[in-house]
């Protein structure tokens, strides 16, 4: 059976979540699970709690917890990666400094000034543990469910050359709620997707061999569909598809919505249908950051009703388990993964971190050709990879020029502040964030 390896396992929610989708697994049902983490708190709370997930339910899954990196990678089969590099206290700076300036981040981890120092924080970490994989796990598999996906997995690419597919959620819920709003059943959709992670288009929609592209155009004439997702709305009338990732996460990637405060909180929250939903406020600055805060103090106040709360029943649709299982079995799965970009979508750069259609089997991750998307959609794809190319280039090479002009392409931060602001905010960044930062000292 395999070893299956979590580094950042005190991510305690995402962790139950996904050891739970593999003990509802067959093929990996006496696994050992080993779980890393360098809060020795925090580790113990989630060995206690996948313990207690086979426990429950009379399994023979092995659940080890170590703080020591080295002996978690040791003779591994899967790596799966799910740390936060500087938790929320680097998360809050990625946040309040840009304010200060007027970049106003709902969520800040994928693109802007907060996804350039997420992703300077992360691949340093990402590097070592790569090199550690070829010395103690050859042949293991890097799955990164870590954000900034895209630069993150590109770093990886160019830094190590290790196997590895990034790992998301926002093209199966996407589906799913495209599904939902058209009154399908989800297993009757196929779709094609690909792009960018969290800028990838669905360029085709079928109920079987039918396009029901025209009934969600239909759908979003609803005013409680475009409710629930104005920006992505916004979006698809004016560039004619429906992108993956949710309107808060999807403004902050564009140059539109987000120019100050008064925009964000007069015109584009209002936009929000139902201000009951705790989501509601996720649009204004800061509102995933709250939302992790408070998730936070939930697990920590509820910890024993987690531990104790109901096993689930079918696995969830992060696509981890269903990668294992198909590499395990051969049985083929397909999969919308993040992977270099060689030769799958012509007109996005060479090497760059693509989202694109995958077959998984024994043969491991098989990415299929996209061929060329449509040029609006490249065109907006290319305003992110030119950020995405930058902040690699500054990890690797530990250049803080490189990081400057990462934040000063941003299509966010340009469209809010000047040069001369982009360069201040940027050294008062590196400064605050020096700790998380080896490669510039």
């Amino acid at each position: 059976m395999p070893k299956i390896t979590f580094i950042g396992a005190g991510s305690l929610v995402f962790t139950r979540q996904l050891c739970s989708d593999l003990l509802l697994t067959p093929a990996l049902q006496e696994s050992t699970i080993t779980l890393m983490d360098i809060d020795g708190g925090r580790l113990g709370q989630a060995k206690e709690i996948v313990q207690a997930l086979v426990d429950r339910q009379g399994l023979e899954a092995r659940v080890e917890a170590t703080q020591d990196r080295i002996e978690a990678v040791r003779q591994a089969d899967y790596v799966v990666t799910t740390f936060q590099q500087g938790g929320l206290d680097a998360y809050e700076l990625d946040i309040s400094i840009p304010q200060t300036y007027g970049v106003e981040q709902c969520v800040g981890d994928t693109l802007g000034p907060g996804g350039v120092f997420r992703s300077l924080r992360t691949i340093p970490v990402l590097l070592d543990l790569c090199a550690e994989m070829d010395e103690h796990a050859p042949d293991a598999l890097l799955l990164n469910y870590v954000n900034p996906m895209a630069a993150n997995c590109w770093a990886v690419a160019a830094g190590s050359g290790r196997p590895h597919v990034g790992l998301c959620h926002s093209v199966q819920g996407t589906s799913e709620m495209l599904a939902r709003w058209i009154d399908v059943p989800y297993e009757e959709i196929s779709f094609l997707c690909a792009g960018i992670n969290h800028q990838a288009f669905f360029l085709e929609f079928r109920r079987g061999k039918v396009d029901v592209y025209p009934s969600i155009w239909a759908a979003i004439d609803n005013p409680e569909v475009y409710g629930e997702e104005p920006v992505r709305i916004d979006m698809m009338k004016h560039f004619g598809y429906f992108v993956t990732e949710s309107s808060g996460h999807c403004s902050e990637y564009l140059p539109y919505f987000r120019k100050n405060a008064d925009m964000v909180n007069d015109e584009l929250v209002p936009k929000f249908s139902d201000e009951r939903n705790d989501w509601y406020d996720f649009g204004r600055t800061g509102g995933y950051l709250r939302h992790c805060r408070k998730r936070l103090a939930d697990f920590t106040s509820g910890y024993n009703e987690i531990v104790c709360a109901d096993i689930p029943s079918e696995r969830s649709h992060e696509y981890g388990s269903y990668i294992m299982e198909a590499i395990e079995t051969n049985v083929p799965v397909r999969i919308n993964g993040n992977v270099p970009n060689n030769g799958l979508i012509y007109n996005l750069p060479a090497g760059c971190c693509v989202e694109a259609p995958c077959l998984i089997d024994a043969n491991g991750v098989q990415p299929t050709a996209v061929g060329v998307l449509p040029t609006q959609l490249a065109a907006l794809n290319r305003t992110n990879i030119n950020v995405q190319e930058l902040i690699v280039e500054a990890a690797l090479l530990g250049d803080t020029e490189a990081v400057h002009h990462a934040v000063m392409l941003d299509p966010l931060t340009g469209a809010v502040c000047t040069l001369d602001q982009i360069r201040a905010m940027v050294d008062e960044m590196l400064d605050a964030q020096a700790q998380w930062l080896p490669q510039f000292n």
